[in-house]
């Protein structure tokens, strides 16, 4: 099987549209397999800060969590398209929504190196600065992870522009699909925690407790502790 990486990366909708339209479900895969094999990557670099344990958990969860997120999107932004005028089958939201996960896992996968040399670089877990450097790592997780999505979303708009042809639909869906995946991404990534994994928390799959609180108050709360 050929992975497509390069056409993904180049994004130029004709070239995936026509990847999308092979008969067959080989596209799908070779999207699936770059998915969970780049999200895995980047993982257990995000885990290793913690422990090799846990570094071994990030990278099962983080393809779940792109796999559970695409499922997830692709049946909602499925009825999205119709209702906003997009003649898109549910085949074609699926994979749509599937390449645009793909092409942020890769660039996941580049800031693999990235993370990897800011846990060199931190204080360890025992050190009296663990949780300083453990805000710096959570943040830089929430930027890198931002900034895969928002690239990865720019291809997938020119994708759906290609099938609507019309700008003012294409916009309407994409900022409607955005809207389901930072709330549905965000929310299991919460519910799905630890991935980097508090200092002073245990090394495990899932939290105790993980429906409590929410990512969002996570975050403030840990840009709050960082910056004042």
């Amino acid at each position: 099987m050929k992975l497509p990486v390069r056409k993904l990366c180049r994004g130029i909708p004709e070239e995936l549209a026509g990847l999308m339209r092979k008969p067959g479900n080989g596209f799908l895969f070779s999207c699936l397999a770059i998915a969970v094999i780049c999200s895995s990557l980047y993982g257990m670099s995000v885990g290793i800060w913690r422990s090799p344990l846990q570094s071994v958990y990030v990278a099962m969860k983080f393809p779940m969590l792109i796999l559970f997120v695409t499922a997830g999107n692709a049946m909602i932004n499925g009825m999205f398209a119709k209702i906003l005028g997009a003649r898109m089958t549910f085949r074609e939201s699926l994979m749509s929504v599937l390449m645009s996960f793909t092409i942020a896992s890769i660039i996941l996968a580049s800031f693999a190196p990235l993370m990897l040399c800011l846990v060199w670089n931190s204080p360890a877990v025992s050190d009296p600065n663990s949780a300083m450097a453990h805000q710096g790592i959570l943040l830089f997780n929430v930027f890198s992870i931002a900034f895969a999505g928002v690239v990865s979303n720019l291809h997938l708009y020119k994708l759906v522009l290609h099938f609507t042809g019309t700008a003012e639909v294409s916009r309407r869906i994409i900022f409607s699909w955005l809207a389901v995946n930072l709330l549905l991404g965000s929310q299991l990534s919460w519910i799905m925690r630890p991935f980097i994994g508090g200092p002073g928390g245990a090394v495990e799959f899932l939290r105790e407790k993980a429906f409590d609180g929410n990512f969002f108050e996570a975050v403030f709360q840990s840009a709050k502790n960082l910056f004042f």
